[in-house]
């Protein structure tokens, strides 16, 4: 199985969740994209509406870096932090930047981090 780290300049360190990915077997992996500045850091928004949105163009800039766009994902993870927030804001959002059919999703609650939302994603690569 051959393994490649690929990574972006899309954030401040390469460390960064937004900048990174790992090419596999035919797939992109990304980390976890969050709602983060890819210049400062920064948290961008309280609300889940500004912050999916952060996390979405951080996604979509990963994948943009390696060829691919929305319609190479076959997988996400939605990591939605610190239950009993109100979250109807996200899926009007995530359905901007993904259309029907909807890659597999699975949404997941925590009580990570000083945001709300984090995306992680699965592309095809052709």
């Amino acid at each position: 199985m051959s393994r490649q780290q690929v990574s972006t300049d899309l954030a401040p360190s390469p460390a960064g969740p937004y900048s990174q990915a790992i090419a596999a077997n035919g797939f992109l992996y990304t980390a976890g994209q969050t709602p983060h500045h890819p210049v400062t850091g920064e948290t961008v928004g309280t609300t889940i509406q500004e912050q999916t949105l952060q996390a979405m163009a951080n996604l979509e800039q990963v994948l943009a870096a390696h060829g691919l766009d929305f319609s190479h994902v076959v997988k996400a993870t939605v990591h939605l932090h610190h239950p009993g927030r109100d979250f109807a804001g996200f899926n009007a959002i995530y359905e901007k930047y993904v259309t029907a059919p909807y890659p597999a999703r699975t949404t997941v609650g925590s009580f990570l981090g000083d945001f709300l939302v984090e995306i992680d994603a699965v592309a095809a690569i052709p």
